[in-house]
């Protein structure tokens, strides 16, 4: 059975990637800061799956915690055929030159350091067996900055300059290297995003139907499933009525 480590699994993308790779027979590392979310969640899966969960409850940004849970992973959770760097996050639609520092070095901390941090602890023993995929979640912000997200574009533009690079240092090996690009998915990203306001979070996402986890984890699926000689580089997933990270049409 495969193994698979996904971060950022208690809710949103990662949880339903949980939820897929577990239907197809991956056992699962799960990590997330929530305790009691990757609990419950490992209750469902080990249910309706039967499937061998191990939980890492660390935040990716605390690299002293990444490292020590890497590090002494128990002997049958070493071997890691997929990575899923699912964590991430927005923080606020400030303008660049009036934004809060402490939001913007969240965003850096955890969409950029915590995925290379990911990657450079776990890439180097799939190259040592030979076998394993990394599978990255970008975003349709990563193709073009707007106004208000400079930072959060910025940091998804470097997890495609992330996916890139990894892929050609990888070329002569049997590793694939996948960028995920969603655009409008609806989970609890907006309300993060806006601070907790709900009312706002759910306005976005008015008169359109947008993508859920769930359509995001089919196509992460799909890539980790495909023939050994087939490397789905990057994949970018719209909404029907969404051409780009800001034009959306919207039902009146």
């Amino acid at each position: 059975m495969p193994l698979t480590l996904i971060t950022g699994a208690s809710s949103g993308i990662g949880q339903a990637c949980a939820r897929k790779f577990a239907q197809a027979g991956h056992r699962l590392i799960l990590n997330a800061r929530s305790v009691e979310k990757l609990e419950a969640l490992k209750q469902e899966l080990e249910r309706d799956f039967a499937t061998d969960i191990l939980l890492l409850p660390f935040d990716v940004r605390d690299r002293a915690r990444a490292e020590e849970a890497i590090r002494t992973l128990p002997a049958e959770f070493r071997d890691i055929d997929v990575l899923i760097n699912n964590a991430g996050l927005a923080l606020g639609t400030d303008k660049e030159h009036e934004c809060d520092l402490d939001d913007a070095f969240t965003m850096i901390d955890t969409n950029v350091k915590a995925l290379l941090m990911m990657t450079r602890l776990i890439v180097p023993g799939m190259v040592e067996r030979g076998r394993g995929h990394i599978i990255n979640i970008g975003s349709v912000a990563g193709d073009a900055a707007y106004p208000g997200g400079s930072t959060y574009c910025a940091t998804k533009a470097a997890v495609k300059a992330l996916s890139d690079g990894l892929r050609m240092d990888l070329y002569q090996t049997p590793i694939r290297v996948t960028n995920l690009k969603p655009g409008l998915v609806e989970t609890n990203f907006s309300n993060v995003r806006l601070h907790g306001d709900a009312a706002a979070a759910k306005r976005l996402y008015t008169g359109i139907q947008p993508l859920t986890g769930d359509d995001i984890a089919d196509v992460a699926l799909y890539a980790a499933s495909a023939p050994p000689h087939v490397q789905i580089a990057e994949v970018l997933i719209l909404a029907t009525h969404q051409a780009s990270a800001q034009l959306i049409y919207r039902t009146p």
